[in-house]
């Protein structure tokens, strides 16, 4: 099946000589989620915009659902819906006006039902009458959601969808998200908010200074790059770490009494077997053990470094 999007060599140098973009390639695949991160100014914005067809790249060749974006623009457009972060609808008009007149647009006949159903979708239903300034920000970016779908769009760009939604509409919005993938929408979305990401993201790519350093099943990732630690609860305070446990990764708390053992994810059940074997024949009594893995925002900020 032909990808959703797929990206070869693409490059963008800016008239005064500033490379937003360098040599990327990338595909998604048809009903992905794809979390695009990256640190301010790393190029996203920009990558967002030569897939849409409103940035002009200097190299290389972009196609959606089989469009090339240069050879065939407004096929390529018409299948792709943007969410930009920013609130850009009328605030007099009602969401029913405006998905219906965001449809027109793109030359879709009229269809009543449609626009039913995607308000509906997006728990909007109830609002459609109602002024777009009366509505809260959360609504409001639904009714961006249910604007950038009017023209039923194979492929979605979510810039920061959540970005000033509290965190009980931002798990709304997740789930809202999942929805559109099961009815085959192939998604995109830029965040600043790493947990959504870890989240609802199927595969992760990082984009640093104009370059795309790793594409990665989100899974795979995790076990890849993330660090875990295991946590011995001792049953007495040690004034420092036991000198027979050198060869081991660990610290020790403050208050002596808890052993942070840290391990490679794939290393894990040689490391603590041989942590325990060793506190057992040295006769370090402990009373409890846990682990924990390094989330994504921890993979995150060791892959783009300072510039995060």
């Amino acid at each position: 099946m032909t990808p959703a999007i797929s990206i070869k060599g693409l490059g963008k140098t800016y008239a005064g000589g500033f490379t937003a973009l360098k040599d990327i390639d990338l595909e998604i695949e048809r009903g992905e989620i794809f979390a695009l991160l990256g640190p301010n100014g790393a190029g996203k914005t920009t990558l967002i915009g030569a897939i849409c067809g409103t940035v002009k790249v200097t190299a290389g060749h972009v196609s959606v659902c089989g469009h090339d974006i240069a050879a065939d623009p407004a096929s390529a457009r018409k299948a792709v819906g943007l969410v930009p972060q920013e609130l850009t609808i009328e605030a007099f008009e009602t969401p029913w006006d405006t998905v219906s007149f965001s449809r027109g647009l793109f030359g879709r006949p009229p269809d009543p039902a449609r626009i039913e159903d995607i308000l509906k979708r997006l728990s909007l239903w109830d609002k459609k009458d109602t002024q777009i300034r009366r509505l809260s920000g959360g609504m409001k970016r639904r009714v961006m959601i249910a604007k950038a779908l009017a023209h039923e769009p194979q492929v979605l760009f979510l810039d920061e969808p959540s970005a000033g939604v509290d965190v009980e509409l931002r798990k709304s919005m997740w789930e809202q998200v999942r929805l559109l993938r099961a009815a085959g929408v192939t998604i995109i979305l830029t965040t600043h908010y790493l947990e959504e990401a870890e989240e609802i993201a199927d595969r992760i790519g990082v984009i640093r200074k104009g370059r795309l350093i790793l594409t990665e099943d989100k899974d795979t990732l995790m076990k890849k790059l993330g660090k875990k630690e295991l946590a011995v609860e001792l049953a007495a305070a040690h004034a420092g770490i036991p000198p027979v446990l050198a060869n081991f990764d660990l610290a020790l708390s403050p208050d002596g009494l808890r052993l942070i053992l840290t391990y490679e994810a794939g290393r894990g059940e040689s490391v603590i077997s041989g942590l325990l074997e060793k506190l057992k024949a040295e006769g370090i009594a402990y009373a409890d053990i846990s682990t924990r893995q390094s989330s994504l925002e921890e993979i995150f900020i060791r892959l783009v470094g300072e510039d995060a």
